[in-house]
């Protein structure tokens, strides 16, 4: 019997991102799902499970942070990896204090990427998934 291979969403407004990093995760052995928007996502989230969420922090609508804030609500865990374009260290702490595990500038490293999306996967807390 084959093992589930570990679902990651990636979270992004723009579409060659979402695309990159999708193929990127794909390759790595990851399944990806991608959602354009952080309402996107969260529509999504209580029917799935996620392993663990890529997640650009500037978006339309919805900010990554925002993101944070509603899966911490809803008691939906999982490890947050928030990804950015723009680097600014007072949302870094932000983000880290609010429970994200890592805090990414674009353009980001695969390496590193999948290097701390395994290290979440090996010491998280199962996932649980009610209602938004």
């Amino acid at each position: 019997m084959n093992a589930r291979r570990p679902l990651i969403a990636v979270v992004d407004d723009e579409e060659s991102v979402r695309r990159a990093l999708a193929r990127m995760l794909s390759a790595s052995l990851f399944d990806v799902e991608v959602f354009a928007s952080g309402q996107e996502f969260l529509d999504a989230a209580p029917a799935r499970r996620h392993d663990c969420v890529v997640l650009d922090f500037q978006m339309p609508g919805l900010t990554g942070r925002d993101v944070q804030r509603q899966l911490a609500l809803a008691q939906i865990r999982m490890p947050i990896i928030v990804v950015t374009a723009h680097d600014q260290p007072a949302l870094r702490e932000q983000c880290l204090a609010d429970g994200a595990i890592a805090y990414l500038a674009k353009p980001l490293q695969r390496e590193r990427l999948v290097a701390l999306i395994e290290d979440a996967l090996r010491s998280r807390v199962p996932a649980s998934s009610p209602a938004l």
